[in-house]
């Protein structure tokens, strides 16, 4: 592996180019490299990893039992990584991807793409032949009145402290929300010497019968045993409270207290830190700016990109592989990497069909066993009504822009809005710089409520290029061929 300090020391072009070094990154670079292709890798985390092992071969916390065995099983990924020759560009953001063109404007034959790439205050541009877009997931707003205040974090940002830097909250710690990672991160901070005075669940307590004609599937799934020792585990030795509803936040200058019904009753925590978490979905910002197709999955309650059995997507030439094609978990993400990396030294003529088909039927096969069992997951953690549109008008929606709920209510009731892109007109919503990633989801609730039609006629944002914010400085740090010199200078 080289790694790549400079951005400058970047090749002018690449077979393929791998957004996200997550498990699927990390996998698709190290099976692409082994076929042959020139690959990059370009990641804005320091270290490999993603979010799941995310600083895995950097984290100062080295007791195993604090981040779990699942967690180290992320080692082997990045060992292949190192032993690869791939370009490795960490601390780097990859803000556009446009296909080439001719002379004449139209696609050029055979495609290839222009990628933006900025590191350090500096960009470029790099060709490629192929990208897989290995984006990952994102945790699922959980806006309630309060989650703005100091104190408040996601429980995937405060993993991510624990991760990196070994930073555990410090006072009286409550975590509220649902899913697996919320009662992983529960354990995780416990065994790092956390306060947890309290989990407050707030799965609708009919889920579970909805899920449980979907159990035995999820009992013979790979995750099975290792959900059912987690729960067990946690069951007694963490202060967890079931059927929570109407979550308030409060206190004056940061976290106070926490306010909730419990079976129809109030009850009030202090507390000094509130981690909130409600399931995760995939991260489609890149691949909606790119232009890939996206469906509407009732599964996952989620805009989930489309892609085949190769992962490709619906435009030629690019993949997206793991989580940000449908959530299956790191160990799947990293067999569709494989798969994706495979698809393309097909593509680039590395392969023949017949070997594609040998080297990826394995993979395929497995990748088909570890998504066993996730309608159950999916079915018991699905997040209920009052948490995907919340009630209270003062809540904050987006937060860049400090747009509440009952404002955008009010707007597309008034003045019929259709979807969140005609609500960009009135109320900025989306055009912040997260570009929509903390109040897209909601804001297509809040329209459909009031349109009183299904989330899946709202639509979602449409993203165009730059997918991350970029300086003027940046984009003039690029090279500028003569021609372009001259250009200006007439």
């Amino acid at each position: 592996m080289k790694r790549i300090e400079d951005i400058g020391d970047l090749a002018v072009g690449y077979d393929l180019v791998i957004v996200g070094a997550g498990p699927a990154g990390l996998a698709a670079a190290a099976q692409a490299s082994e076929l042959g292709l020139a690959t990059l890798i370009a990641d804005e985390n320091p270290a490999p990893g993603g979010q799941i092992y995310r600083a895995i071969t950097t984290t100062p916390v080295k007791r195993h039992d604090v981040l779990g065995e699942a967690y180290w099983q992320g080692l082997g990924l990045a060992e292949a990584l190192e032993a690869s020759n791939c370009d490795y560009a960490p601390q780097t953001t990859v803000w556009s991807a446009e296909l080439g063109r001719d002379e004449t404007g139209k696609i050029a034959e055979p495609r290839s793409f222009t990628v933006g790439v900025s590191r350090a205050g500096k960009a470029r541009l790099v060709q490629a032949r192929r990208l897989i877009l290995a984006t990952g997931a994102l945790e699922r707003p959980f806006p309630v009145p309060g989650w703005t205040l100091p104190g408040v974090m996601t429980a995937g940002a405060a993993q991510i402290a624990l991760k990196s830097s070994g930073l555990v909250p410090q006072g009286r710690t409550v975590l509220a929300g649902s899913g697996p990672l919320l009662l992983l991160l529960a354990d995780q901070l416990k065994r790092a010497g956390a306060d947890i005075v309290a989990v407050l669940d707030t799965t609708p307590s009919g889920n579970f019968k909805a899920a449980l004609p979907l159990l035995p599937d999820f009992l013979r799934s790979p995750y099975a045993a290792y959900g059912l020792k987690l729960f067990a585990r946690t069951r007694f030795s963490l202060p967890i409270r079931r059927n929570v509803l109407e979550l308030r936040i409060s206190g004056e200058e940061c976290v106070e207290r926490i306010a909730f019904t419990q079976s129809g009753r109030p009850v009030t925590i202090d507390c000094d830190q509130v981690l909130l978490h409600q399931g995760v979905i995939p991260n489609i910002n890149m691949s909606n700016a790119l232009g890939c197709g996206q469906h509407w999955d009732m599964s996952m309650h989620a805009w989930t990109p489309t892609v085949d059995e190769w992962f490709a997507s619906s435009v030629p030439g690019i993949a997206i592989a793991g989580d940000g094609a449908g959530i299956a978990g790191a160990p799947s993400a990293a067999i569709r990497g494989r798969i994706a990396a495979i698809a393309a030294a097909s593509a680039v003529g590395l392969l023949d069909a017949t070997t594609r088909v040998r080297l990826a039927g394995p993979l395929q096969a497995e990748a088909a066993r570890l998504s066993r069992g996730r309608s159950f997951i999916d079915t018991l953690y699905r997040p209920p009504g009052n948490v995907l549109r919340p009630a209270d008008p003062a809540t904050i929606i987006c937060r860049c822009e400090e747009v509440c709920a009952g404002q955008i209510r009010d707007v597309v009731r008034q003045l019929h809005v259709q979807g969140p892109n005609q609500l960009k007109a009135y109320l900025r919503t989306g055009m912040g710089p997260c570009q929509g990633r903390m109040c897209g989801p909601t804001v297509i609730e809040l329209i459909a409520e009031q349109r009183g039609v299904p989330v899946s006629d709202v639509g979602h944002y449409r993203l165009r290029t730059p997918v991350k914010p970029i300086t003027l400085e940046e984009i003039a740090s690029m090279p500028q061929s003569e021609a372009a010199k001259n250009a200006v200078m007439r």
